[in-house]
């Protein structure tokens, strides 16, 4: 993620700003550009989720739903109460993950029909009120393009109870995006190319092992006790499918996060090679000046890009520490994950540069 400017006075935008808090004025962010507009201009088309869901994105013309939103089959019920907060909770973190897919020109269309496989849409979802027939619950997954989304996730109680029962170190909406995409991305990017597939088996494994049996397993056993040294967390020990799907999560984190960092000016390297006397001077009542804005270039290593993470990631637990909070980043990356991380790393630098919006570069610091 990149920070953005106001098109009418140049003051600092948030990805979620609807209106800029120096000059008042309504702006609208458009995907196609990764810039915002002025909302009030002509040419400037409002999601029909603007009054719904906080949507403050551009449509293009002649569509109802900007690019996300057209994305959405179901939503939950709003008659019931909380579960429009909940919706513009999951909606902000949606744009979030679709903004990274858009960044890297990978494919972001929705279902044309039923029999659509191709396509891509979400199905936000609440529990029944008192349980299904049999006290079914709505899961989280992914289904040939479809992927649904439990609401109660957006409650921070819910969500962290959720991670203590399932004994996890990290549970965020974003995190669940990024995971499921990471299911759709290997059928459009993997499984019908047979050279990607053999190197995608010879890095995760065979996906052809039973998968509801390996998840019992998994359910049943947990992960051995040396998970970290081949994989990013325990529930990616569980199928080759779901190694790829955290694998895939992990690098859109580092990757979006990176970006942030490089967008907010901040030198980052191994800290034997940071100059001094280069660092940024500032104080508490200083503005943040965004780093100008890079051409696109080859993609360098991705080794270079893991050297600055271990180092980010590092600095971010050492200071969360010191404020009695959990690890911001709370996983090992192995030698075995790095790799699999650069396979993912590789794909998706691999794929036609002019699909992709402009954003700043992960690697350029």
């Amino acid at each position: 993620m990149k920070l953005f400017d106001c098109p009418h006075c140049g003051h600092r935008l948030y990805f979620e700003n609807a209106q800029c808090l120096n000059c008042a004025s309504l702006v609208l962010y458009d995907p196609q550009l990764s810039r915002f507009t002025l909302s009030d201009v002509d040419g400037a088309y409002h999601c029909t989720n603007a009054d719904e869901c906080a949507c403050n994105w551009r449509t293009e013309p002649g569509q109802a739903f900007c690019r996300a939103c057209s994305l959405n089959q179901l939503i939950p019920n709003l008659s019931v109460d909380g579960n429009r907060r909940r919706w513009i909770r999951v909606e902000a973190a949606k744009k979030r993950a679709i903004y990274s897919l858009l960044a890297f020109g990978l494919p972001v269309a929705p279902k044309q029909g039923p029999g659509d496989e191709a396509g891509l849409a979400f199905d936000f979802l609440a529990d029944p009120i008192g349980g299904g027939p049999g006290g079914e619950r709505i899961l989280t997954g992914h289904d040939n393009g479809l992927i649904t989304l439990n609401v109660a996730e957006a409650d921070s109680a819910e969500r962290e109870r959720r991670r203590v029962a399932m004994g996890e170190n990290y549970r965020t909406l974003l995190g669940h995006f990024r995971h499921e995409l990471g299911h759709y991305y290997w059928d459009r990017l993997i499984r019908d190319d047979p050279q990607r597939l053999a190197a995608f088996r010879a890095l995760f494994g065979d996906e052809r092992a039973g998968y509801e049996q390996a998840l019992t397993a998994y359910y049943a056993n947990g992960a051995a006790p040396d998970w970290q040294q081949g994989h990013i967390s325990a529930y990616a020990t569980s199928h080759p499918w779901e190694d790829w799907a955290e694998t895939f999560a992990h690098y859109l984190h580092i990757t979006d996060t990176l970006e942030m960092v490089h967008a907010l000016n901040f030198p980052l390297g191994r800290l034997e090679t940071v100059d001094a006397d280069a660092l940024p001077r500032s104080d508490t009542g200083g503005e943040l000046l965004a780093a100008p804005a890079e051409p696109r270039h080859e993609p360098e290593p991705f080794e270079r890009i893991l050297d600055r993470w271990l180092v980010l990631s590092e600095a971010s637990n050492s200071i969360n520490r010191c404020m009695g909070l959990p690890d911001l980043y709370p996983f090992v990356i192995s030698g075995v994950t790095a790799h699999k991380l650069g396979f993912v790393h590789a794909l998706l630098a691999g794929l036609p540069q002019e699909n992709g919006t402009i954003r700043e570069p992960a690697e350029a610091f």
